[in-house]
């Protein structure tokens, strides 16, 4: 006799298996979310000042990569800041609400001493998250380390920000890995791709596909 259907709620189901073996289940983090709309003119690239675009960025086949040396320039003339080439999504900041960042990540073997993703904004600080890779391990800001391996892989990295509750989560491959109170700040958004931090790498480069963002409905 075949096994009975499974019930309409187990679609909300992510199975997570380790060499074919059933490890656990976990509920998708962009259920009750929804989509908003984003094309290229969302996508704006910051990138050290007197380089053009195309010397730090490229978009293929679906494809976001970017990359940096540690000595590019920043920004601006005017910045102090170190070197970046980074996607910051335009036209969705936001004040109020509970917002999502999805995005499918690679870092190549090597890259170490970046942030690849933040979470722009805060009140004692620039930033409410930074998702940074040292040494091969994928870490919020310099600790805790999150996911101990995450070269040469594409992973699933969905933040959530709800202003209200004045939370962070970070999912990795649709598990809950880490929430912590924000930052505060009046204003924020999303960016991804690599922005040298200490002990950086003399190359930096992240790869990413399917970003998305998202927010609570209400």
């Amino acid at each position: 006799m075949g096994s009975p259907l499974l019930p309409l709620a187990v679609a909300s189901i992510t199975l997570l298996c380790i060499n074919g073996a059933l490890c656990w289940a976990s509920n998708d983090p962009t259920i009750g979310f929804v989509e908003l709309p984003l094309n290229s003119s969302n996508f704006v690239i910051h990138k050290p000042y007197n380089l053009p675009v195309s010397a730090r960025y490229r978009f293929t086949r679906g494809i976001h990569r970017l990359w940096v040396f540690f000595t590019d320039k920043p920004l601006s003339l005017t910045s102090n800041t170190s070197a970046r080439s980074e996607i910051r999504i335009h036209g969705y900041d936001y004040s109020s609400g509970v917002w999502q960042f999805e995005g499918y990540g690679y870092v190549p073997k090597g890259t170490s001493g970046v942030c690849i993703m933040q979470l722009f904004g805060a009140s004692q600080h620039a930033t409410t998250l930074m998702m940074r890779v040292y040494n091969g391990s994928l870490s919020y800001y310099r600790a805790p380390v999150l996911v101990p391996h995450i070269y040469n892989r594409w992973f699933r990295l969905n933040v959530i920000h709800d202003i209200g509750a004045k939370k962070v989560k970070v999912f990795i491959d649709g598990i809950l890995k880490f929430e912590t109170d924000d930052r505060g700040g009046a204003s924020h958004y999303f960016k991804c791709g690599v922005y040298a931090q200490n002990d950086d790498s003399y190359y930096m480069e992240s790869r990413w596909k399917g970003i998305k963002v998202l927010k609570k409905r209400d």
